[in-house]
Formats: C-alpha cells, sequence, structure tokens
C-alpha cells in the first residue's frame, strides 16, 4: 500500500523526489504519513480536500480487503 500511496502522490505533484511515505504499524492499524514539499501540499490535498479524500478512500478500500484498517496523514 505505500508503494500504491507513492505511485499516486508522485503524479501529483511537482517534486516528486522529497516526498517520502512513511508507514507506522498498529495492531490492526497503519498509519501512512505523507510528507511533500511545502509548494505541493496544496495539490495532495486538493480542492476542498477531495483529492485526499479520494486517495484515503482508495486506500481504506484496500485495507479492508486485507481485513485491516489504513489512514492517511499529510504531515506539513
Amino acid at each position: 500500500m505505500k508503494e500504491f500511496i507513492e505511485y499516486i502522490s508522485k503524479s501529483l505533484v511537482d517534486h516528486p523526489e522529497e516526498l517520502q511515505v512513511t508507514e507506522v504499524e498498529g495492531e490492526r492499524t497503519v498509519v501512512y504519513e505523507l510528507r511533500c514539499n511545502p509548494e505541493d501540499v496544496g495539490k495532495v490535498i486538493g480542492k476542498s480536500g477531495k483529492t485526499v479524500g479520494a486517495i484515503r478512500t482508495l486506500l481504506s478500500t484496500v485495507a479492508a480487503r486485507q481485513g485491516r484498517r489504513a489512514v492517511l496523514e499529510v504531515v506539513e
């Protein structure tokens, strides 16, 4: 799933080399922290948060199929 987030996010940003996705494992939940260039944060979040909302929906769907829960946080 980490590669999935990186693939989608790198397609959106102007500085893909500065993009980092960190995976923090819990017992049943995985938290993904997305860090990128400050200029690109708005592109990842999107208008009214719709872009990051769509990424979170896809991530939750993939995680649910594996019987887990996944959360995406955009860290500035």
